[in-house]
């Protein structure tokens, strides 16, 4: 599960990211810098997208294009780990040296993860494999800090969202035992459940079915210490409205995936757990992966922190009765990577199960969308340069995880944390892709090369300027100049470059996004394709900022309940300048519509404040997701 923006609290799964990171802090001036420090910075600027202009000025500051760091990589090399075939000739025609023999993989391996974490401080447990051999594992940092623990590769830490292809998996093996199918309707198991009869166990699986999201609901975090009955939970969302009819769209809907656990322990007469193990976990030698129970002291466990202010503190302790099959697994590195060989070997589930759980699912909205990419039956299916990749993250308060598998290259890479939010830098996903790069890179194919077409006026840029929604937050586009930037709910601005008129990329990032327009030339959606993955994000009304007095911001400072007392959403100012905070969740800017309206940017909510005929604020009318509700001010 992971962290999310705004007021969507929590969501058990990794979402879109780059894989910027950086080896090495940046001092200056470069010419005096070691060999190592130069090939360092140089080698930072590949993995952070700079292209042959980057570097350039790099090398015009006097950086050696034929450093290396100790490991032994030079510049020239980590292109060649990159696919950039475009800067790899550029480096070349500067004097690179081309011939060199390529440093030992377990070394670079072992540069990129400790450069992730610190004396003292939490960290991760990595494993990479291919053919059925582990080729490097190691734990970095500490699994408790106050006692000193190193993490190792036995190291048992939550795998959140990584648990839904064991729940799936489940349900495809019930569904072999003949005891039911995936075609079944949700009223089969919950005959109360509304709309039941037009769910399916595949709308579950898929994440299509259109139940609200149990992780999306104002208040949900602040419950999650204390333990929960699976009918509590269910009885929490199940008279929610529906976000949309079932089949329709997608969207990442943890309350599916928490029904399906329940109906694994319905039909099979056993606890979720009991089932997981008769079926896969002992056949595949996996002794060290069970549902988190509090209190089981388990040993060798990690303990999970959160990277605030510049420090570490412990993260919000979940009692997982609360994430179910939807994310409830701890497991290990080993485990994993023996979970993957039984999947992929086709020991665990038949050729026929494993076809449907590795097809994308199409909605009424993307039915005309061609694609091999997208969610299956609990797993993300894509590509990275150019091979499929079939994989999951997770993350929760404190850990952050992804498996990732490349079938044609039987490649397996498992990496867990026990931080989230962790350090910059420090995520699983971005770093299993550096590390598959690390260990395939100069076999894998190259990336496409990009070229900005100069041709693209101001006034197609002024077309595509505007607020999408990428589920997992608002992908703001703006303009400055004739430079066009994108920025994904919290994370960081980038440049994006364009191709044509209405298409770009990211250079930070193997991205591209279209913009498409209707018959009258307006943009109403972006399609967004990244590491072979495909979707859609339909364009926001946009809304103008207008500028308001002190004294309308300061007469909305104060408290608002959001959920019974348990969520407070906490407005304050600076200057006219006003931001929310909801309780346990990062603090965000909300901009004014007027004076009494205002909405976010990093994701698709807005409130109203409402006066009573003195004047004064009384209450909060909060819109988001089609849901509407009223939140009293605190006096």
């Amino acid at each position: 599960m992971k962290r999310t923006t705004a007021l969507a609290t929590v969501a058990f799964t990794l979402l879109w990211q780059s894989t910027m990171m950086t080896l090495a802090a940046e001092p200056s001036p470069s010419a005096t810098l070691d060999e190592n420090a130069q090939a360092e910075k140089l080698i930072t600027a590949v993995l952070n997208g700079a292209g042959a202009e980057g570097i350039q000025k790099l090398l015009d500051e006097g950086l050696k294009i034929n450093s290396r760091i100790q490991a032994g990589l030079s510049v020239y090399q980590a292109s060649v780990l990159r696919g950039d075939t475009e800067l790899s000739g550029f480096l070349a025609a500067r004097g690179a040296l081309t011939n060199a023999p390529m440093p030992a993989r377990d070394a670079l391996a072992d540069v990129l993860f400790s450069r992730m974490t610190t004396n003292h401080a939490p960290g991760l447990a990595v494993l990479v494999a291919q053919d059925c051999k582990v080729l490097f594992e190691k734990g970095y940092g500490l699994a408790d800090l106050s006692h000193g623990t190193a993490i190792t590769p036995k190291t048992k830490f939550r795998i959140g969202s990584i648990t839904k292809q064991f729940t799936a998996s489940s349900i495809l093996k019930l569904q072999e035992q003949g005891k039911l199918s995936v075609n079944d309707k949700l009223s089969k198991f919950f005959p109360d459940f509304p709309r039941g009869n037009e769910v399916t166990l595949r709308h579950l699986l898929t994440h299509t079915s259109g139940i609200r999201s149990y992780t999306d609901k104002p208040g949900f975090i602040e419950k999650v210490t204390s333990p929960v009955t699976p009918g509590e939970l269910i009885d929490s969302f199940k008279n929610d409205p529906y976000d949309f009819d079932p089949g329709e769209k997608w969207h990442y809907d943890n309350s599916g995936f928490f029904l399906l656990g329940s109906i694994i322990e319905k039909v099979s007469g056993e606890s979720y757990g009991e089932f997981l193990r008769k079926n896969f976990f002992d056949s595949a030698g996996m002794r060290d992966t069970g549902v988190h129970r509090a209190g089981a002291a388990l040993e060798h466990e990690a303990l999970g922190y959160q990277f605030d202010g510049g420090q570490f503190t412990n993260a919000l302790n979940w009692d997982m009765s609360w994430a179910g099959g939807a994310g409830s697994l701890y497991s290990t590195v080993e485990d994993l990577y023996r979970w993957n060989e039984a999947i992929f070997g086709g020991k665990a589930l038949s050729e026929a199960s494993l076809k449907a759980a590795w097809t994308p699912v199409q909605t009424r909205e993307n039915k005309n969308e061609s694609t091999d990419t997208g969610y299956g039956f609990g797993w993300s299916l894509g590509q990275f340069r150019g091979e499929r990749e079939i994989s999951h993250g997770g993350g929760l308060n404190g850990f952050s995880s992804l498996l990732l598998r490349l079938p044609s290259r039987h490649f397996t890479v498992v990496v867990l944390a026990n931080a989230l939010p962790g350090a910059p830098g420090a995520d699983p996903g971005g770093l299993a892709h550096l590390v598959t790069e690390i260990y395939l890179g100069d076999k894998l194919p190259v990336l496409p090369i990009q070229k900005v077409n100069p041709d693209v006026t101001a006034t197609a840029l002024d077309a595509v300027v505007g607020r999408y929604d990428y589920n997992s937050g608002i992908l703001t586009v703006s303009r400055e100049g004739t430079r066009l930037y994108a920025q994904l709910g919290d994370q960081p601005r980038f440049e994006i470059f364009p191709k044509s008129d209405t298409e770009f990329f990211w250079k930070v990032a193997d991205a591209q996004v279209t913009f498409v327009k209707d018959e009258h030339g307006k943009v109403t959606k972006a399609i967004h394709h990244q590491n072979g993955a495909t979707f859609s994000a339909p364009r926001l009304e946009d809304l103008a900022e207008s500028k308001i007095a002190i004294a309308d911001a300061e007469a909305i400072v104060g408290k608002y309940d959001y959920g019974q007392g348990t969520a407070i959403l906490t407005v304050t100012r600076d200057g006219t300048r006003v931001f929310a905070q909801l309780t346990g969740q990062p603090k965000f800017e909300i901009f004014a519509k007027n004076a009494n309206e205002y909405f976010w940017k990093v994701v698709d909510a807005r409130v109203a404040f409402v006066r009573d005929s003195a004047g004064k604020v009384t209450k909060a009318v909060h819109h988001q997701g089609g849901r509407t509700f009223e939140a009293p001010k605190i006096p």
